[in-house]
């Protein structure tokens, strides 16, 4: 990141759109005009992997590591590379703009996809399809494989599937896999779709002088066709259970720390791979995006480990990660390869020192500055520096509008107003937090697009350790206005962070 420039944090899903949910069709082409007019160098998205309502929607718990949510595949975008016609869409139901409704969603889509693919089947030649299934097989088959299981085994966990297919018994696999052939390839099928719909728009953005800046998580859910496939690689127990799962210890947020409950590495094993799977899922990602934010990204120098059976995070340790021990091969097999460290909350200086030494960027939060020690705090303006990426929030954190007037105390609003010398209602917060964010050095600022638009608390894309109602927010087309691009433009350029549309 060697020239400035800013973004907007807004995922798929939150676009407008008829169907129900923000897909990859009409209205993500229009969203990146809108950041191209606005003078927008970047798109931030959050993790593109299968939702589910059983993680309550959450983008960061899937099913796995590569696949993509097809809940975003664009129905328009069907019909128009002939994959389904028009009339198989009928009827579309009534759907709410502001908010995901994702069990009417899933309803509707099962119906058209399962059409699309039977038209497929019938109509479409399949080179491009083979091609994809050949390029992807090292997760792809594992994948389809899962989710088709899965489903004749009415939706139970792999840990309880008869035996033979839990431990994956060659010949338990061969006999299940023709049994559910078809809906294994339909399940590639799907993912093909995804992935040409992605790449497509991907290219859209990267022609406009959009980078795309995406999201991984660190740590993959126990039921996942990733443990399943790969269960030497976590460490589990000798009946595939997890013998220890991830989390953070106890601190000044919570007096238990966070239990996430997600199974941890065995990077004994992985080590002995070449950490050849993380290998693998870093391409991916590198072709996905053109950069990658790695959420919890010190669990790589030292990560909290709890044993199975506890019910908060008090009794784990830490144990350390694979550091350079990874990183060394990585950076050497993806020399271009463009990393965000996530490394907010506590963090150690032998972390400090391990992104420092990779020239990684780190990520600075201005909702987090205005506490008792303002003047030393890291995420204050002053104490910024050029290689990081400021967020005004994050989508774990309410809106700028929504802090400022719901959650901030007396103390830490007069702090902000003591900082830049005059009084500020809610309604004026979001805007000048904005500008405080344009103002700093770092080369790179990414504002949610709910502060972008000065929203409350309504418009919280998540809260954490409350399992309903998240991941729901959705921006309305008349949001998304020629006005307000231009005066994000006028901004951007007095900041010295406008990006020029090319060929212009």
């Amino acid at each position: 990141m060697s020239r400035r420039g800013c973004g907007i944090l807004l995922h798929i899903s939150s676009l407008p759109s008829r169907f129900g949910i923000g897909d990859l069709g009409p209205w993500a082409y229009k969203f990146a005009d809108f950041l191209a007019e606005a003078g927008m160098s970047h798109w931030q998205v959050l993790p593109l992997n299968p939702t589910s309502t059983v993680n309550f929607n959450c983008p960061y718990s899937s099913e796995s590591a590569f696949a993509g949510n097809t809940l975003l595949i664009s129905p328009e975008l069907l019909v128009r590379d002939g994959f389904i016609e028009g009339t198989y869409l009928d009827p579309v139901p009534s759907f709410p703009a502001e908010r995901v409704d994702y069990e009417k969603v899933m309803t509707y889509q099962e119906i058209f996809l399962f059409r699309a693919y039977e038209f497929f089947k019938k109509n479409r030649k399949r080179e491009n399809f083979e091609k994809f299934c050949g390029e992807h097989s090292y997760w792809l088959e594992d994948f389809a494989m899962f989710v088709a299981f899965k489903d004749f085994f009415q939706g139970r966990h792999w840990q309880n599937w008869p035996v033979e297919v839990r431990d994956r018994h060659p010949e338990a696999l061969r006999s299940l896999r023709e049994k559910l052939s078809e809906e294994i390839a339909r399940q590639k099928f799907l993912q093909f779709v995804f992935f040409s719909q992605w790449f497509s728009l991907k290219s859209y953005c990267n022609r406009l002088g959009i980078k795309i800046l995406g999201d991984l998580p660190i740590y993959v859910d126990y039921e996942s066709a990733e443990v399943w496939s790969h269960p030497e690689l976590f460490k589990l127990d000798a009946m595939k259970k997890p013998a220890f799962v991830s989390g953070v210890p106890p601190d000044y947020f919570s007096a238990t720390g966070q239990f996430w409950g997600s199974p941890v590495y065995n990077w004994e094993v992985l080590k002995q791979t070449g950490y050849d799977w993380w290998l693998k899922r870093f391409g991916h990602n590198q072709k996905l995006f053109d950069m990658l934010r790695v959420d919890h990204f010190r669990g790589f120098v030292s990560f909290w480990e709890i044993p199975a059976g506890e019910k908060t995070a008090v009794n784990g340790k830490w144990a350390r990660g694979p550091g350079h021990d990874l990183f060394g091969p990585l950076l050497k097999r993806f020399p271009q390869v463009k990393i965000i460290a996530e490394d907010l909350g506590i963090i150690t200086q032998e972390v400090r020192e391990f992104i420092a030494e990779l020239g990684l960027p780190g990520m600075k939060v201005l909702l987090f500055a205005f506490t008792e020690d303002l003047p030393k705090n890291p995420y204050a303006p002053h104490n910024h520096i050029l290689n990081c990426v400021l967020y005004t929030g994050t989508h774990d954190n309410n809106t700028a509008r929504g802090w400022f007037e719901q959650e901030a105390s007396a103390a830490e609003q007069e702090r902000f107003c003591g900082y830049i010398g005059r009084r500020v209602s809610g309604e004026e917060f979001s805007e000048t937090l904005i500008r405080m964010a344009m103002m700093s050095v770092a080369n790179l600022a990414i504002i949610p697009m709910q502060d972008i638009l000065g929203l409350g608390q309504s418009a919280r894309m998540n809260t954490p350790a409350v399992l309903k109602g998240n991941w729901e927010w959705r921006v309305l087309p008349e949001q998304l206005s020629p006005q307000l691009s231009k005066k994000l433009r006028e901004m951007l350029f007095l900041y010295a962070r406008a990006n020029e549309r090319p060929g212009k």
